[in-house]
């Protein structure tokens, strides 16, 4: 077999590839192998009817367009391996010559990676924000524990802004009563507006067993968008009493004995939160530093299927979510479809240079991924997806999506190699400590959630829970 392949241009190459009869055997074997068990010939059981009757019954042309189908894709695999071409996609194929018992020979165009020249890496320096803790922060952070010790106790009054009610809702629509705007014994607190257009008003002043009746748009459903009907019944109204700031609040809420000490906690949280935040920070300005400094080629055919895919996807969830493109253009502020194709043009124009940059470092730094690895990201990921690191493993193998895993475990890698080597100052001067960051080194940049990696740390702060009934 010969192969020649000629760059076409950075990110595109024609692969030429002759293959001699003789390597098509295989290729003919399982041709005729199938063919024999379609075909139905008189004084011939299935499967045992010889080749030459079958290129007399079919014709030479068809069983040769067949062996041309199946051998192409086995020999166009071996050429990309042997010659460790990096393709991406699929191959636009086509047959340049086809002489019986002599030769086959064909063109592949494919997208390939582009080959980089990297900047030096040795000397890189990132600037992050400061760490400051306010007064107030702390204050709202303790507020948020107060408010999970809260007491609700029943009044004799009017309901206020802060206090909890239990209603009874009926929407009505040109007369009749919607089933699923019905509902009763919904607790419910005064000023949060996080239920419907108009409930807060509406509610604001009422007793209990007082009533009162509001329009408000539809948010779902077959009739969303249109104005219905809402009246909401009080049934009983409970005041938040928050507890005071002290010793034994303290002591009731944390571990700690002191409020003073239970504050200085929250301050050393608030502290790890902000320090994991500059992590990110340096991440991404060293990425952003990379992509300013090294020339990255883009094949356009990568791109433009990815802004369609990402497209066509969001049109999926918008019509599960009952919403069309102008509900969406109109909640994420966008100003129309051109709008929304430009800005996502961009960030997979960045994602798709970042993995090319990144892959460029693994190879320069001959990064290799080994089953830790791969099993520290499976749990990783599996931890974000809310399932069993073996559910995400057997997810990962059903979908075929393996081999980008391990290509993204391997940048991800890359991109943690660099960021322990770059010297990460804040904006006052300060080295900041490499090991605080350890933790957000285990995250790609491409088309990532940034705050995902903050949750744990976030968690420990902001945990929330209702007030208590007395």
């Amino acid at each position: 077999m010969k192969s020649t392949i000629e760059e076409l241009g950075p990110t595109r190459v024609r692969m030429a590839i002759e293959v001699p009869w003789g390597d098509l055997d295989h290729a003919f074997g399982e041709v005729y192998k199938e063919l024999g068990k379609q075909v139905r010939i008189p004084g011939f059981r299935p499967g045992k009817v010889p080749n030459r009757i079958l290129d007399q019954r079919l014709g030479r042309p068809v069983v040769l367009e067949q062996v041309v189908q199946h051998a192409i894709p086995e020999v166009y695999s071996e050429v990309v391996r042997e010659n460790q071409v990096r393709v991406l996609g699929q191959p636009d194929i086509e047959v340049t010559r086809l002489d019986d018992n002599d030769t086959l020979a064909f063109t592949a165009e494919v997208d390939v990676a582009p080959q980089l020249e990297l900047p030096d890496l040795d000397d890189l320096k990132v600037t992050v924000d400061d760490v400051e803790i306010t007064d107030e922060e702390i204050d709202q952070q303790v507020n948020v524990m107060r408010e999970r010790f809260a007491m609700l106790t029943g009044v004799e009054r009017a309901a206020e802004d802060g206090d909890y009610v239990s209603i009874d809702l009926e929407a009505t629509l040109n007369g009749e009563v919607l089933e699923d705007g019905t509902t009763t014994g919904m607790s419910y607190e005064v000023g949060s507006g996080n239920l419907m257009d108009g409930l807060d008003d509406a509610v604001r002043g009422l007793s209990a067993d007082e009533s009162k009746t509001f329009t408000t748009p539809l948010l779902s459903g077959p009739n969303a968008g249109e104005e219905a009907e809402v009246t909401v019944t009080v049934r009983s109204v409970k005041a938040k009493e928050l507890p005071e700031l002290d010793d034994e609040f303290a002591s009731t809420a944390s571990e700690f004995d002191t409020l003073e000490e239970l504050r200085d906690d929250v301050r050393q949280r608030l502290q790890r939160v902000k320090t994991m935040q500059q992590g990110a920070e340096a991440r991404d300005k060293l990425v952003e530093h990379l992509l300013e400094t090294v020339e990255v080629p883009i094949p356009e055919n990568i791109v433009d299927r990815e802004v369609d895919w990402r497209g066509q996807q969001l049109e999926r969830e918008l019509a599960q979510a009952g919403m069309n493109w102008d509900d969406y253009f109109s909640a994420a502020d966008v100003e129309n479809r051109e709008a929304y194709d430009a800005d996502m043009r961009k960030n997979v124009t960045e994602a798709v240079k970042t993995q090319f940059i990144l892959d460029a470092v693994a190879d320069a730094r001959e990064i290799t991924v080994d089953n830790d690895d791969l099993s520290a990201q499976i749990v990783a990921q599996a931890q974000r997806s809310r399932m069993s690191p073996e559910q995400y493993a057997q997810q990962l193998q059903q979908s075929g999506n393996i081999a980008e895993f391990v290509a993204d475990v391997r940048r991800t890698k890359a991109l943690a190699q660099l960021l322990e080597k770059t010297t990460i100052t804040d904006a006052s001067g300060n080295v900041v400590d490499l090991e605080a960051l350890r933790p957000q080194t285990v995250h790609a940049p491409a088309d990532s959630d940034e705050d995902a990696e903050l949750t744990d740390a976030e968690a420990e702060i902001d945990a929330e829970g209702g007030p208590e009934e007395s």
